[in-house]
C-alpha cells in the first residue's frame, strides 16, 4: 500500500506542477515582454549620457497594477518599492530590491528566478520630468515554470531534511535505548508488562508477555500519552525490531506490528505540548483549553485505530473488496461506531471533567505552569528511576548502557532511505500544488461536517508532517487568533491526530517492511474519525 501512495504522491505532485505552469505560461500570468508604466523618484539628479548607477524609489498606481495583473492577483499591491537602477547610454537596467512592502506577486517572481531578494529588469522609454524624477516602463525578466522550480527545490530541501531528522534521532536514540537495555535487565520491564497484562494481552495476542517487545510498546506508548515525542520514538522503533523477530513471514506487516501502529498514529496524549506552546506564544488567554478536546478527538481515533486493527485481523480483506465488504457488514459496522463513539464521549466527559476541575481550583496560568514541570521532569524522573532500580538489582549500569546504545546508532542510520522517500514524495506532492486542488475539492464536504474552509489545510497536512502541521496550524492562528473557533479547532486536531505516513515510513522502514498489508488503511481511517470528532466537539463547546 505505501509503494501506490508514494508513487501517487510523486505523480500528482509533479503532474500538478506540470499542468500549472502550462497553464500560467499559456496565459502569460507573469507578463513576461510586457513593459509595466512606474514613476521613479532617483536619490541624485540624472545625468544624461553619463553611465552610472542610482539607488531611487518607484511608484506604481494600484490601477495599473491590478490591471497589468489581472489574472494573477486579487489585492496584492503595494505602492511603493525600492529599486537599484542602472544607467548606461545603450541599455538601462535595474534590480528591484524585495522588502517587506513588496507585492507578495512580485516576491513571488523573484522566488521564481532564483534569487530572492530582487528582480531584473530592463527600463524603457526612460523619460525626466524634473532632475530627479521620471517616467518609465519596466520589462521584468521572463519567469517560467515555478512550480516545477519549486518541486525541485523542495525534493532537495526534503531529502536533506530526512537525514537531518535521521542523524537527529541517533543522539536520542543511542540514550533512550541504553536506559531501556539497563530496565530490561534489572527485569523492570516485565514487571510493567505484568502490571498491564489484560490490556496487552487483549491488544497483541500473538505476543508472548515476557517477550521484550511487550515491554517496549508498552513504554512507547506510555511516552506517547504523556507527550514525550522524543522518548517515543526510540521505544517504537525497538518495538518493531522485536516484533520483527517474531515475524514468521519477513517482510510482511504482522497483526501486532499494524495494531501496534494503529495506537501510535492515532496520537492519544494526555498533554498535547507543542500546540499548547504554540497557542501560548501567540497569546491566548487559555493555552491549555484544548486538552480536554483533543483528548476527546484522540480518544475517538484510537479506538477507531484498535476496532480496525481487530477487524482487520478477523476479516483480511484485500483494498479492492474493501467497499464490497462494507456493503455486507454494513449494520454490523454502524453498531460498531455508535459503541465506539459513547466509550469516546464517556472518556472525553471524565477527561475533561478532571481538567474542568483542576482549573477551577487553580488559576490556568498555575496549571500551565504544573503541566511544564511535569513534562521537564518527566524524562530526567524515568532516567533515574531505571538506573537506580538497575543498581539495586545489581546490573552493571555502565556496560549495559553502551550495549543498548549501539543498537541505536545501527536502528537511526537504517531508516534514513525510507524516510528519505517518503519525505521526498510528500515535498512534490505540496510544492507541485496538489494539496490545494484537494482542498478546493473538499471544501464543500468539510462544510458539511461543520468544518471551517480556513481549517481544512491543517487536516490535510496533518497525516503528512509534522513539522509542515505546526507551521500550518501557527499561521492559521496568526491570522485568525489562538482563542477563536479555527484557531481551537486546528490546534485540536494536532492534539487528536498524529503524523501517519512519517511513522509508517520510519517504523516499516527500521525493519524492512515491504508489505504492510491494511496498515495504511487502519491508520488514515482513525486520522478521520479524529479530525471529525474534534471537529463536533470543538463546535459544541466553542461555536
Amino acid at each position: 500500500m505505501l509503494n501506490y501512495i508514494w508513487m501517487s504522491l510523486l505523480i500528482l505532485g509533479i503532474g500538478a506542477a506540470l499542468v500549472t505552469d502550462v497553464v500560467d505560461q499559456s496565459e502569460n500570468i507573469y507578463r513576461n515582454g510586457k513593459p509595466f508604466a512606474v514613476e521613479v523618484t532617483l536619490n541624485h539628479p540624472f545625468q544624461k549620457g553619463i553611465s552610472k548607477t542610482y539607488d531611487a524609489e518607484i511608484y506604481v498606481r494600484a490601477k495599473n497594477f491590478n490591471k497589468f495583473y489581472s489574472k494573477s492577483i486579487k489585492n496584492d499591491f503595494t505602492e511603493r518599492g525600492k529599486i537599484t537602477f542602472d544607467y548606461t547610454k545603450e541599455k538601462n537596467s535595474l534590480y528591484l530590491k524585495i522588502s517587506k512592502s513588496t507585492p507578495p506577486f512580485w516576491k513571488k517572481m523573484a522566488k521564481a528566478s532564483g534569487k530572492e531578494d530582487d528582480i531584473l529588469g530592463n527600463v524603457k522609454n526612460f523619460r525626466m520630468i524634473d532632475s530627479t524624477h521620471a517616467h518609465a516602463m519596466i520589462v521584468f525578466e521572463k519567469i517560467s515554470f515555478v512550480k516545477m522550480r519549486d518541486v525541485t527545490n523542495a525534493a532537495i530541501d526534503y531529502a536533506q531534511t530526512a537525514v537531518t531528522i535521521a542523524l537527529g534521532l541517533i543522539g536520542i536514540m543511542a540514550l533512550w535505548l541504553g536506559v531501556m537495555k539497563i530496565a530490561d535487565e534489572a527485569g523492570l520491564i516485565k514487571i510493567i508488562a505484568r502490571a498491564v497484562k489484560p490490556i496487552t494481552k487483549f491488544l497483541f495476542p500473538d505476543v508472548p508477555q515476557d517477550h521484550p517487545a511487550m515491554g517496549s510498546m508498552i513504554m512507547n506508548i506510555s511516552a506517547n500519552i504523556l507527550g514525550l515525542g522524543n522518548a517515543a520514538t526510540p521505544f517504537g522503533l525497538k518495538a518493531m525490531e522485536e516484533l520483527e523477530e517474531l515475524n514468521p513471514k519477513k517482510g510482511v506487516a504482522t497483526d501486532a506490528m499494524i495494531m501496534f501502529l494503529a495506537i501510535n498514529t492515532a496520537g492519544l496524549t494526555l498533554i498535547p505540548a507543542t500546540a499548547i506552546a504554540i497557542r501560548a506564544a501567540l497569546g491566548s488567554s487559555d493555552p491549555t483549553i484544548i486538552i480536554g478536546t483533543s483528548v476527546f478527538g484522540a480518544s475517538c481515533a484510537t479506538l477507531t485505530g484498535i476496532t480496525m486493527a481487530k477487524l482487520a485481523t478477523k476479516f483480511p480483506f484485500k483494498f479492492s473488496a474493501l467497499f464490497e465488504w462494507i456493503k455486507d457488514n454494513l449494520k454490523k459496522i454502524l453498531v460498531s461506531l455508535a459503541v465506539l463513539l459513547g466509550i469516546a464521549v464517556l472518556t472525553w466527559l471524565g477527561a475533561f471533567k478532571f481538567v474542568g476541575s483542576l482549573v477551577s481550583v487553580v488559576s490556568p496560568e498555575t496549571f500551565k505552569i504544573a503541566v511544564q514541570i511535569i513534562s521537564t521532569l518527566a524524562i530526567p524522573s524515568i532516567i533515574f528511576a531505571f538506573v537506580l532500580f538497575g543498581l539495586y538489582k545489581k546490573v552493571n549500569v555502565y556496560e549495559s548502557f553502551v550495549e543498548g546504545a549501539k543498537e541505536g546508532f545501527d536502528i537511526a542510520v537504517k531508516i534514513i532511505p525510507y524516510l528519505v522517500g517518503m519525505l521526498v514524495a510528500i515535498g512534490i506532492f505540496r510544492a507541485g500544488g496538489m494539496m490545494d486542488v484537494l482542498q478546493d475539492l473538499l471544501a464543500w464536504p468539510a462544510h458539511l461536517i461543520g468544518m471551517p474552509k480556513e481549517a481544512l489545510p491543517m487536516a490535510l497536512i496533518r497525516p503528512l508532517s509534522g513539522s509542515g502541521s505546526a507551521g500550518v496550524m501557527a499561521e492559521i492562528m496568526t491570522r485568525y487568533g489562538p482563542d477563536s473557533l479555527i484557531g481551537i479547532m486546528v490546534s485540536t486536531f494536532f492534539g487528536s491526530t498524529e503524523t501517519t505516513f512519517y511513522v509508517l515510513a520510519v517504523y516499516f522502514g527500521a525493519v524492512n517492511i515491504r508489505k504492510t498489508r491494511s496498515a495504511v488503511l487502519v491508520g488514515l481511517t482513525a486520522d478521520f474519525v479524529g479530525i471529525v470528532a474534534a471537529t463536533f466537539i470543538v463546535n459544541q463547546l466553542f461555536g
